[in-house]
């Protein structure tokens, strides 16, 4: 019987409901591990998970078993879960509905991850907004301003 190989690269992108700047310092390197362990245990690749207070990129190398949107659902449902079991914040904590989504090929690899892992320097220059924007002039994916997250 033959096999099915593959090899496919998501970034994902998503941010804390309201924008707001929640994802605190002390315990946002948990919520991160957290959510990696969400992602390998759906039999997925946690690349890299890291962000700032108001938002998250997810790499990951995803399997054509599963749906790209149930694996965003998950993490999303099951991290907010953590946050607040965990009493993180005050009130209750949850993330934006959407998401942006970018594939990239094998040999990009180093390049998203370290880009990833440096976020909190990107956003010393750039805000959340013009990164995001440009993901999606980059990735030439048509878009409506008022559909995408609330921006402050």
């Amino acid at each position: 019987m033959a096999g099915t190989y593959s090899r496919i690269h998501i970034q994902v992108v998503f941010a804390v409901k309201g924008r707001d700047n929640l994802l605190l310092k002390p315990w946002r390197e948990e919520v991160f591990k957290y959510m990696a362990g969400i992602i390998n245990e759906k039999g997925q690749k946690s690349i890299i998970v890291n962000g700032v207070t108001d938002h998250v990129h997810v790499f990951v190398g995803l399997k054509p078993s599963v749906a790209l949107a149930d694996l965003v659902r998950d993490v999303k449902n099951n991290s907010s879960n953590f946050i607040n079991k965990k009493r993180f914040v005050q009130g209750r904590f949850s993330w934006q509905e959407g998401y942006g989504a970018f594939s990239y090929s094998y040999s990009q690899l180093d390049t998203v991850y370290k880009y990833i892992l440096h976020q909190e320097e990107h956003h010393r220059e750039k805000t959340f907004k013009e990164e995001y924007l440009e993901f999606l002039r980059k990735f030439e994916i048509e878009h409506d301003e008022k559909y995408l997250f609330e921006w402050l």
